[in-house]
């Protein structure tokens, strides 16, 4: 981990993170002033948003695709339980193909994802997450995806303390991070609302796995205790991938979320990356994410 990122999560203090912020020109005679830069944000829509009808037939990615160009994000997220195949692995002809679209169409992948259990008490279980962790780490590379979200998990861990879990969680995420960096695909851990319920409990594992190939996708839809745009200020200036739902959560009751309000606090941590999209409510998804998509713009601009 580069000694910025570390020192920013030991310390958890809240400043803005920007990776790979190296200037390759350091030594040249191209090197200028520092400058500032305005953030630069990119748009993508989740799966998820389509579970229905994916998992129907009624839409494929390609389909998917064609939607997200056509209302003019700029990418797609793809994930893995999606592919017929899964858990397995689909073949590098389905892959490519996929590739292949997204470009025609002006589209990036930008990220994949499986659906692990690192709270479950059974070793051997855990272990067969990390082959599965790996396994679709490769398939984002060949996609050309920039990061694969993984959860920490669900369900009780009967028997054993939360502390206890969180032990052998950030022993899994370590190994995982370890083949990330092979692949080159940064390993983001979205927080679900399923395990890790708060803010300082999210940056308690980030700081402890401490690896610059594991990171955070803020899920603003799993912050449900207490004030949910304090907490999320708080993961702020550590996501490397945002998830904007349509609700969030103010003290276990959902509400529309805000969308000035997220606006500013992008803005304040200088975020330049990808927000994905993710409809969970009832109606036609195309319809929901347009919507948000539109509402976010006039917030933000």
């Amino acid at each position: 981990m580069d000694k910025k990122r570390r020192d920013i999560l030991r310390s958890l203090a809240i400043a803005p993170l920007l990776l790979g912020s190296g200037n390759i020109f350091s030594n040249s005679l191209l090197t200028t002033d520092k400058v500032e830069t305005k953030s630069k944000l990119k748009f993508s829509v989740n799966a998820f948003t389509f579970d229905k009808m994916l998992r129907s037939g009624e839409m494929d990615f390609y389909d998917m695709m064609e939607f997200a160009a056509n209302l003019g994000l700029d990418a797609v997220d793809l994930t893995g339980y999606y592919f017929s195949t899964y858990p397995n692995i689909p073949d590098d002809k389905t892959l490519f193909q996929l590739k292949k679209k997204a470009l025609e169409l002006g589209l990036n992948i930008t990220w994949t994802g499986v659906r692990n259990n690192f709270i479950n008490p059974n070793k051997t279980a855990r272990t067969s997450d990390i082959k599965l962790i790996e396994q679709w780490l490769d398939v984002s590379a060949k996609l050309g995806a920039s990061i694969m979200r993984v959860f920490p998990g669900f369900k009780k861990h009967k028997g054993f303390t939360k502390d206890e879990v969180k032990d052998w969680m950030v022993a899994d995420f370590k190994e995982c991070a370890k083949y990330a960096e092979k692949t080159g695909v940064l390993l983001g851990m979205q927080h679900h609302n399923e395990f890790l319920y708060k803010a300082d409990e999210v940056l308690d594992i980030l700081k402890r796995v401490d690896s610059e190939w594991f990171g955070l996708i803020l899920d603003v839809g799993s912050l449900r205790q207490g004030n949910p745009y304090k907490e999320i200020k708080k993961l702020a200036p550590y996501a490397n991938y945002w998830f904007l739902k349509e609700l969030v959560y103010v003290n276990g009751i959902p509400e529309q979320v805000n969308m000035k309000k997220i606006a500013t606090i992008l803005k304040k941590t200088n975020y330049r990356g990808y927000v994905s999209f993710e409809s969970l409510t009832e109606g036609d998804p195309k319809e929901i994410v347009t919507r948000m998509f539109h509402d976010f713009n006039n917030a933000y601009n």
